[in-house]
């Protein structure tokens, strides 16, 4: 199976719960250490290596949200799935500025864990196979890499601006999602105010009218929601 060597650090200081989530995990191929607080697994991460982390918001010492900070020091790309029973959504949106990769709000079915899992693990093998984690992004016929700011097509480059090569990069990151407003203002402005809002709408027009060189490739807006980049071999 593909997912036999995928190693879990799961952080929950619910032991019962822990230990049901680490069973059920193991059965399905994927070998999981549990961790009862946030310091007990940045410890474990900084000495061995993982491939996804399961991390309660709620843990004594160290909480999840601190928990993922850490994390993402050490390793910009593992994803990070928080487990929460709140659902309000200044608390999603902390946990996405954490780093966090999805948000799932107890009680859940472990069929929905998983199902959530193993879709954050095939996009996160596409990031990787297309070049994302080196700053490079596929977009229909459009080459676009990050760290030199251009966006290319057919031999012609087009120089970005540092907030839209970030806005873009963000968007090829969820290519065929929505990615919502306050997510993209809070992730690349830092406040989601009603100028940073209107600056990124400026943004998004600027690169919608450099992507239309490309017909397969289109960013729309969703009404109430955010924006969506969409390309023509989305499965």
């Amino acid at each position: 199976m593909e997912n036999d060597k995928t190693k879990v650090l799961l952080a929950e200081d619910d032991r019962n719960l822990g230990n049901i989530l680490r069973t059920y995990l193991e059965a399905k191929g994927y070998a999981t250490k549990l961790f009862i607080n946030g310091q007990e697994a940045i410890d474990a991460f900084g000495k061995e290596p993982f491939d996804f982390c399961v991390v309660d918001v709620m843990m004594p010492i160290k909480d999840g949200f601190a928990l993922a900070r850490d994390i993402r020091k050490l390793d910009a790309h593992i994803p990070i799935l928080f487990l929460t029973a709140k659902s309000l959504e200044d608390d999603k949106l902390k946990g996405f500025q954490a780093g966090g990769d999805d948000y799932l709000t107890k009680p859940f079915s472990m069929e929905e864990l998983l199902a959530r899992m193993e879709a954050i693990l095939r996009r996160s093998a596409h990031n990787s196979s297309s070049g994302a984690t080196k700053g490079t992004f596929e977009i229909g016929n459009f080459l676009f890499d990050h760290n030199h700011q251009l966006l290319t097509i057919k031999g012609v480059e087009q120089k970005l601006t540092s907030k839209e090569a970030e806005l873009l990069k963000l968007l090829c990151e969820h290519v065929n999602q929505v990615v919502d407003r306050s997510f993209a203002l809070n992730r690349i402005w830092q406040n989601d105010s009603y100028f940073n809002a209107r600056s990124m709408d400026v943004y998004v027009a600027k690169l919608r009218k450099y992507l239309k060189e490309d017909a397969s490739v289109e960013l729309i807006n969703v009404h109430g929601i955010g924006f969506k980049l969409v390309t023509n071999d989305a499965t």
